[in-house]
């Protein structure tokens, strides 16, 4: 990584850039274990477990606001134009979730993994489409290279892999819809819950006056675990914007990996999710996109920064 190993560069970091290596790392590993939660409640269904991790974010992201003084701010940003554009993020980011509790009930944590490995190209692509970005003939072959990777795939499944594909493009469009808002990571993320609540709660109603309905699961371990889910999904979202604003994007870029890693490891060696030959040179493909696509992105960071140094000295 740096000369001297992750020890010395961690030395050479300022207290605010180490702060933020450590939340953005925390914020990641809290993603890449998230199929264990999940696991553990697979006996609820997604739909149901969709609606209380929504009800229990809601109460997390006040409380983190709340820590935060935030409160001015937070009234500040409920505008029309705000409210529309966090309503939107708000279905992106519900139908991401309930895809991937989905896919972690049915066994396809790879599949879900896949799409996060995906996601970093489909966001290259968004940026090109709607933020009029250039895209450099490097981050044209990652992309290339990904394709070939999701068609091997889809041979081999024999169907298109739409679990990956819905998570990496819901996740995409959320960042894309998130970027056009001006607005706090705390306050926009309960925004976005507070609008889903309502929906939630109704849901949670309805479902409870069926004969399978239960307010807090079918066994005791559920009391505890379900509220848990306000936390698992506000903490990581938290840690990931205050490293957002200490560290590179370039940093952030390389980081963003640990988490479908540490997904898919989970999957193969504790899950024993099938893995074979067909699908293993898929992701070889996947892996080798992204390695270009992170070199392109890490030269092309470091060609920036001396342009800057050199028009400052001229």
């Amino acid at each position: 990584m740096v000369k001297g190993g992750v020890a010395a560069y961690l030395a050479r970091m300022s207290s605010e850039l180490r702060l933020g290596f450590f939340c953005a790392l925390a914020a990641y590993l809290f993603w890449g274990a998230l199929p264990l939660y999940f696991r553990a409640l697979d006996h609820i269904a997604p739909g149901e477990m969709l609606a209380h991790r929504i009800v229990w974010a809601l109460p997390t992201g006040l409380l983190f606001i709340a820590i935060a003084s935030r409160w001015r701010e937070f009234r500040a940003a409920v505008t029309r134009r705000r409210l529309f554009y966090l309503g939107l993020s708000a279905s992106l980011i519900a139908l991401n979730w309930l895809v991937y509790i989905w896919a972690v009930s049915q066994e396809r944590v790879t599949e879900a993994s896949l799409g996060y490995f995906i996601n970093p190209l489909v966001s290259v692509l968004f940026g090109m489409f709607f933020f009029s970005e250039k895209l450099r003939p490097a981050q044209w072959i990652a992309i290339v290279i990904a394709c070939i990777g999701v068609g091997i795939l889809t041979w081999e499944l024999g169907r298109l892999p739409w679990v990956s594909l819905i998570l990496c493009f819901t996740f995409a469009s959320y960042g894309a819809v998130r970027k056009k808002v001006s607005v706090d990571g705390r306050i926009g993320f309960a925004i976005e819950t507070a609008l889903l609540f309502p929906v939630a709660l109704i849901w949670l109603v309805w479902f409870q006056s069926t004969p399978e309905g239960s307010w807090m699961g079918d066994r005791p371990v559920d009391v505890l675990l379900l509220p848990l889910a306000g936390p698992v999904t506000a903490v990581p979202l938290i840690l990931f914007a205050l490293a957002a604003k200490r560290l590179k994007l370039s940093t952030i870029g390389m980081m963003q990996y640990i988490a479908p890693t540490l997904q898919f490891l989970i999957a193969v060696l504790i899950f024993r999710e099938p893995f074979g030959t067909t699908k293993a040179i898929a992701f070889c493909f996947i892996w080798t996109a992204l390695a270009v696509f992170t070199t392109d992105s890490v030269m092309g960071d470091r060609k920036a920064r001396r342009l800057a140094r050199a028009a400052q000295l001229s």
